[in-house]
């Protein structure tokens, strides 16, 4: 399996990606290849227009399976930028036989209210273009209010906007599930977490093995039965 990342920051946070193959290959006899194409505050406009022959041509001869479309987050772009520029890059996807993901993103710690619009345009959009949704937003805004009062863990990394650890983990299951139409093992806890605490954001650690982080059995449960609820 090989599967193409195209989106921002909310996609190579605590690099996400990595994740998701590692949970993919607990379900699935099968080696995931994982292929990122993200850029800081970018929105899918500036990836068709500015990288355009790059995006071209790693979908059209990439031979990915799935291609996971993320959008900007923070602020949402506009709606229909969004739709014409998913769309071409949907439109790549077909002729190249991938299967395209449209990911739904998280409001910010802030701004709660805003969840409804976002989870109201990407599942218009996924409807519309007749592809798969991973229902992120919704998730998280579930899982967010059952822990918040309950365990000393946050979905937001400290700026409110950024997904934690936790947070990814959480991207990282349901995108799993989303595309095997299964959650990893149970005792599938790891996850990636690649700021430095000292540090705003960059620089990053650049030791894997320092990255590593273990989310505990009962937050893991949560996100479990909320993703059942919502996939």
């Amino acid at each position: 399996m090989k599967i193409l990342f195209i989106g921002n920051s909310h996609t190579y946070m605590n690099d996400m990606p990595k994740l998701v193959q590692e949970m993919i290959e607990t379900v699935k006899d099968d080696v995931c290849e994982v292929v990122m194409m993200a850029y800081s505050a970018r929105s899918l406009k500036w990836h068709v227009n500015e990288e355009y022959f790059s995006v071209r041509f790693n979908i059209l001869y990439g031979k990915y399976n799935f291609c996971v479309i993320q959008e900007q987050a923070h602020p949402m772009a506009e709606e229909h930028d969004t739709a014409v520029y998913a769309n071409q890059i949907i439109e790549w996807c077909k002729k190249a036989k991938t299967i395209p993901i449209i990911f739904e993103p998280w409001a910010e710690k802030n701004s709660p209210e805003i969840q409804n619009e976002m989870n109201r345009r990407y599942r218009s959009l996924a409807h519309k273009e007749n592809v798969l949704l991973a229902p992120i937003g919704e998730v998280w805004s579930s899982v967010y209010k059952e822990i918040k009062n309950q365990f000393d863990v946050d979905l937001y990394y400290k700026d409110g906007s950024h997904a934690s650890y936790v947070g990814d983990y959480l991207v990282a299951m349901v995108l799993t599930k989303v595309i095997t139409n299964k959650l990893p093992a149970i005792d599938s806890l790891k996850a990636y977490d690649f700021t430095i605490p000292e540090s705003d954001f960059i620089p990053v650690n650049e030791n894997p093995e320092d990255e590593v982080r273990f989310v505990s059995s009962e937050i893991s449960e949560v996100i479990r039965k909320n993703i059942m609820l919502v996939c």
